[in-house]
C-alpha cells in the first residue's frame, strides 16, 4: 500500500491576475481536513460512495508541514517547493502538495523530476491553458505560466499530457503553444458530455506511455458555483460531484498531486477548502494501489 505525505506552499506572489489570497489556502485546506479524518476509526475508514472499508494504518498520510516559501521571493519560494517534493521522493512516498497559487507548480513538477528517471506526464485540470510565456506584466514565473514551465523541463512529455476542464477563452498564443508541441485538451464541455467514465478512459490512454505521472489541480477547474474560493471565477465547469469523481478514478495511476488557488479570502462558509480536502482525502484513500491500466 502507497503512503502519502502533504506538502502546503502558503504563497501567493505569483497572482498576477485574479485576486490573490492563496497563501492562506494550506491552513483553511488543513481544517477541513481534520474533520474529514475525524471520521477515521481505528485506522480505518468506511466510504459510503463506494461502500467499502479502507484501511488507513501506518502512515497513511502524514503532513510535513509547510515548505520554506519566502513571501517575497518567488524564486527561493520555488527552490523550497522542489526541496520539499525530492524529500518526500526520497522516502518512496506519494506527495501531495497544496498551493499557493498556480506558479508554485513549477517547482512541484520539477522536484518530482529531479526524483525520478524516464518520462514524465501531466493531467492539468484547470478552467485555462497556463501556458504564457513571459511578458511585461507577469513576467515568466507567475499563476499563467506554471504549465509552460513544466513542459520545459526535459523528461516531461506533452505527448502524454493532458489539459482537462478548459473552457471559454484564452490567449491565442496559448493556443498555438498547445498545438505546436501536441499538448491534449479535454474541455469542460466535452468532459461534461461524455461523463466522468469516459473522460477517465480517455485520461489515461493519453498519459499510459508516460513512465510516472503528476495529476495537477487549479481549483478554478470547478465551476464558481461549488468553488467560489479560487483565484479566477470561469463559469461552466465542473460540479463538485464531477471533479471529486475524475480525482477518484484517476488517482490509482497517478504518482502525486498537486492542488493550488484555493482561495479563503473569497470563500464562501469553507465550500473550497472543504471541496480542496475532500478531494485530497479521495486521491490517497482511492490511490493506495498503483495501477497502470483500467
Amino acid at each position: 500500500m502507497r503512503e502519502f505525505e502533504l506538502w502546503g506552499a502558503p504563497f501567493d506572489g505569483g497572482a498576477t491576475l485574479g485576486w490573490p489570497g492563496s497563501r492562506y489556502g494550506p491552513e483553511a485546506i488543513r481544517r477541513s481536513l481534520a474533520w474529514i479524518r475525524g471520521r477515521v476509526e481505528d485506522e480505518a475508514v468506511y466510504w459510503l460512495d463506494s461502500a467499502s472499508h479502507h484501511d488507513l494504518s501506518g502512515n497513511f498520510l502524514t503532513d510535513r508541514g509547510d515548505a520554506e516559501v519566502v513571501p517575497s521571493d518567488l524564486m527561493a519560494s520555488l527552490d523550497a517547493v522542489s526541496s520539499a517534493i525530492t524529500d518526500t521522493m526520497d522516502k518512496e512516498r506519494v506527495p501531495i502538495f497544496v498551493g499557493g497559487d498556480d506558479s508554485m507548480l513549477f517547482g512541484a513538477v520539477r522536484g518530482f523530476h529531479r526524483s525520478v528517471s524516464g518520462s514524465v506526464g501531466l493531467i492539468y485540470l484547470d478552467a485555462h491553458f497556463d501556458l504564457a510565456d513571459t511578458n511585461a506584466k507577469q513576467g515568466g514565473f507567475s499563476q499563467s505560466s506554471g504549465m509552460r514551465r513544466c513542459l520545459e523541463l526535459d523528461r516531461v512529455a506533452p505527448g502524454a499530457t493532458i489539459q482537462v476542464g478548459l473552457r471559454n477563452f484564452n490567449f491565442p498564443s496559448s493556443a498555438r503553444y498547445a498545438e505546436d508541441v501536441g499538448l491534449q485538451v479535454l474541455t469542460a464541455k466535452t468532459s461534461i458530455d461524455i461523463g466522468v467514465t469516459d473522460s477517465v478512459r480517455r485520461i489515461v490512454d493519453r498519459v499510459g506511455g508516460a513512465d510516472h505521472v503528476v495529476l495537477t489541480v487549479d481549483i478554478d477547474v470547478v465551476d464558481p458555483a461549488f468553488a467560489p474560493g479560487s483565484g479566477a471565477h470561469e463559469p461552466g465547469g465542473f460540479s463538485s460531484r464531477h471533479f471529486l469523481d475524475l480525482v477518484t478514478g484517476l488517482a490509482p495511476h497517478c504518482d502525486a498531486l498537486a492542488l493550488m488557488e484555493v482561495n479563503p479570502m473569497i470563500d464562501v462558509n469553507d465550500t473550497t477548502s472543504r471541496l480542496a480536502a475532500t478531494a485530497i482525502f479521495d486521491f490517497a484513500v482511492s490511490g493506495q494501489e498503483r495501477r497502470k491500466t483500467l
